[in-house]
């Protein structure tokens, strides 16, 4: 049964949208990638009468509506998949081996489409309006690329706004966080150059592996003993490698982390400490570390004024039982973090109801939930009638 909260006009094409939504969860596509995706919601948007541009940020599309004087309004949905193997069972389960859309994007892309339909057949705001829709959200940077492509010089905005699901929240409900939100979000990769030989003569080699297991159990003092406690810190090593047989020391060995902040300054810090550890540690072992530490996504911060309104909209739209006015920070990460850089906005939770072990983000198991698709839908128009309201007469 439809929500009553939901627009009648949305609510009308709601089994339309779920269909377009499962379409694109049956056919996924990786980061940059996204040409059949791209195709699909270029040729909705401007057989709806938006001015479409493509090719920003290599496979992005920015559809522009502009009704009157006001200022300008910004809207992201992320359209790229994951390199997992969808073991869901569904009917529109993916066709694309081991790709599948496992976070939602196919959800939040057809989300904004169902929005941009509305507002293009009632558009009760006066301005303009820049849909972004995203490619490669999932590690590649899209967001990033499509900033370096122009994106806020051609199509500027006075805010900018992004949304995605959250299984274990309840269907539908909106959550809200100002301020410091998402972790950043760096990988780390280590190489220890030691001393090769037989198993059988370890004082003749210098050992890397056992270098980088001091280093695995070191690298947790960092977070231990260099943070404030009350702050957020991780250093993950996700993968060790050294050798091929049990009586050969080899020459090297290489480690990979995932290290994360929910400050720049915590970030900075973190990078300082595991460089000068590593370097140490690794010459206390007679051994030589190569380091090359890539920065990945900063730290996602939402505006506070932009996060008031949002979450304004949202109380006033759907009430207070349906809205989570103060969201803890996920430790998790988003590209979204590149737009805020540039342009005010905020990132807007929705609920994707409850979250079972096979049915989680990033999970061969996740499938979006439709019956968020018309109330995240609805909310859009409500944020975008709000944002670009017409003057009073």
């Amino acid at each position: 049964m439809m929500h009553s909260l939901v627009l009648p006009d949305i609510a009308a094409v709601h089994d339309e949208m779920v269909a377009l939504r499962r379409h694109l969860h049956a056919h996924p596509e990786l980061g940059f990638q996204e040409f059949a995706t791209s195709d699909l919601v270029a040729q909705r948007l401007a057989e709806w009468g938006y001015r479409v541009t493509r090719g920003i940020g290599q496979t992005g599309v920015v559809a522009t509506l502009q009704r009157g004087p006001g200022k300008s309004l910004g809207i992201r949905a992320d359209m790229d998949a994951l390199p997992i193997a969808e073991t869901t069972g569904l009917p529109h389960a993916s066709t694309h081996a081991g790709v599948m859309h496992a976070c939602g994007h196919d959800g939040h892309t057809a989300m904004l489409l169902a929005a941009a339909r509305y507002l293009a057949q009632q558009p009760n705001f006066s301005g303009t309006l820049h849909l972004i829709f995203q490619p490669a959200e999932e590690g590649g940077g899209g967001a990033r690329v499509m900033i370096e492509d122009g994106l806020f010089e051609r199509f500027p905005c006075d805010a900018v706004f992004a949304m995605h699901n959250v299984p274990g929240f309840p269907t539908g409900h909106l959550g809200f966080a100002s301020g410091p939100f998402m972790c950043s979000a760096d990988t780390v990769h280590i190489t220890l150059h030691g001393h090769g030989g037989h198993g059988a003569v370890p004082q003749s080699t210098v050992d890397p592996v056992v270098a980088c297991a001091a280093i695995v159990m070191s690298l947790q003092t960092i977070v231990a003993r260099n943070i404030d406690p009350q702050e957020t810190a991780i250093v993950t090593v996700g993968a060790m490698q050294a050798g091929q047989a049990a009586n050969v020391i080899p020459a090297t060995a290489t480690l990979t982390l995932s290290v994360r902040a929910l400050t720049a300054a915590v970030r900075e810090r973190l990078e300082q400490r595991i460089t000068e550890l590593v370097t140490a540690q690794a010459a206390s072992f007679g051994a030589r570390a190569e380091i090359d530490y890539q920065h990945g996504y900063p730290v996602l911060v939402n505006h506070p004024a932009e996060t008031e309104l949002a979450r304004a909209v949202a109380l006033e739209w759907a009430g207070e039982s349906r809205v989570i006015p103060t969201l803890r920070p996920f430790t998790a990460s988003e590209d979204f973090a590149f737009m805020l850089e540039k342009c005010p906005g905020s990132y807007i939770s929705i609920g994707n109801g409850p979250a079972t072990p096979g049915n989680s983000l990033h999970n061969p198991g996740y499938d979006f939930n439709d019956d968020s698709l018309s109330l995240g839908a609805t909310y859009w128009v409500k944020l975008v009638e709000r944002f670009l309201a017409r003057p009073a007469v």
